[in-house]
């Protein structure tokens, strides 16, 4: 049966189920864990490293989910566990088999990264602990037939095409070049892009994620022979912010469009104000700062500043794992039984889940942000 939720005035269905009715699921003992009270939630990405940003506000999100909660059901509470992966897949492993071990947690909002995932999820299926990731977006996850896996955004297969479409109808480039990180999502992302654009693709190099990489000389002589109009780059912000500054100071004169990795304002800090203006950047998420309710104001409240990337997406997801708590869900298989059919409206979108875990295609928007004058904006909605 789903646990269909309607959206309730003044805010959303899925964190007032969550959030509701303060300490419903306490027992005589004041703890017990087959009500899943006293039980853990963790949030599973990188929270320090090169790779940082995305994952801190993956993270604020969820926390701010759980304070949420806690604040409603005091007699209840539930725990957040940060695994901080620094995005590392060789880190991965080690991370899950710290929170399968740990019985009280029943549920990862995470991993943040498609490389740790593929790492991680084996261990995580096998031992029936669900984890919903916000922002992992090879569309290959939701093939190994992994029963523990959700996604709340829509995959690769949507964001390429869409990225490929908006260089094509927007920008009407018919000279591209094409770079990659060589990661699962860099890779994955490039190829479906390469796809649409079709004889448009004048060029294509690979380069080294993670930090490993800071001279792109070499590629920047590549892009300036091809006569390229636009590079499209399949990876993370901290290098797309090197390759954009190194451009522009050999006066290679590009538009740089990159997905979601990118899409942080860490990417204008690693390549300079002035060299980002005009950046083009999608993701299979709508703007932050536009969630429903009082997402936008509480977070700030909380952090100091506006959502980024990814935020609301992680603060729905812990809130369906935290709605499974409410329900009753103490145990793993009782979440996992709650996840699997569930379906409700969260502050970034609404959510139902296909038999292998994606998001059902008709929930999915892709959008195309902006760097202008200094900051990313929402640019339009790639239809």
């Amino acid at each position: 049966m789903r646990q269909k939720l309607v959206r309730l005035f003044g805010g959303v269905a899925i964190a007032a189920l969550a959030i509701g009715g303060t300490a419903a699921c306490k027992s005589d003992s004041g703890s017990d864990a087959a009500d899943g009270c006293g039980s853990k939630i963790a949030f599973f990405g990188a929270l320090t490293g090169p790779s940082a940003a995305l994952g801190i506000n993956e993270n604020n999100g969820v926390k701010l989910a759980v304070d949420q909660y806690n604040k409603a059901n005091p007699d209840c509470k539930v725990e957040l566990v940060p695994l901080d992966s620094q995005g590392d897949p060789a880190q991965a492993p080690g991370l899950a088999q710290k929170a399968i071990d740990d019985e009280k947690l029943l549920g990862i909002v995470g991993p943040a990264y498609s490389g740790e995932s593929e790492a991680a999820n084996p261990l995580f299926s096998e031992a029936g602990l669900v984890h919903i990731t916000a922002s992992a977006t090879n569309p290959t996850l939701a093939d190994q037939s992994w029963p523990t896996f959700f996604r709340v955004v829509g995959n690769d297969l949507s964001q390429g095409p869409a990225a490929g479409k908006y260089i094509k109808d927007v920008l009407k480039s018919e000279k591209v070049y094409v770079i990659d990180d060589q990661s699962a999502y860099g890779a994955g992302l490039s190829s479906e892009v390469k796809k649409v654009l079709g004889a448009s693709v004048v060029g294509e190099d690979k380069v080294q994620g993670d930090g490993k990489q800071a001279d792109f000389s070499a590629v920047v002589t590549k892009v300036k022979n091809s006569g390229a109009d636009v590079v499209f780059y399949g990876g993370y912000y901290q290098e797309a912010g090197l390759i954009r500054k190194q451009l522009s100071a050999a006066n290679v004169k590009v538009t740089l469009v990159a997905g979601d990795g990118v899409n942080d304002k860490s990417y204008i800090t690693g390549a300079g104000a002035a060299a980002a203006e005009g950046t083009i950047l999608t993701c299979p998420c709508q703007p932050a700062t536009e969630a429903r309710g009082s997402f936008k104001d509480d977070y700030k409240a909380t952090f100091g500043e506006d959502p980024g990337t990814y935020s609301d997406t992680a603060f729905d997801a812990a809130n369906i794992l935290l709605a499974g708590i409410k329900d009753g869900a103490g145990t793993r298989a009782k979440m996992l039984e709650f996840v699997k059919g569930y379906e409700g409206d969260g502050v970034a979108a609404s959510y139902k889940f296909a038999a292998n875990g994606e998001l059902e295609a008709d929930q999915v928007k892709v959008w195309a942000y902006k760097v202008v004058n200094g900051e990313v904006v929402p640019d339009q909605e790639i239809k």
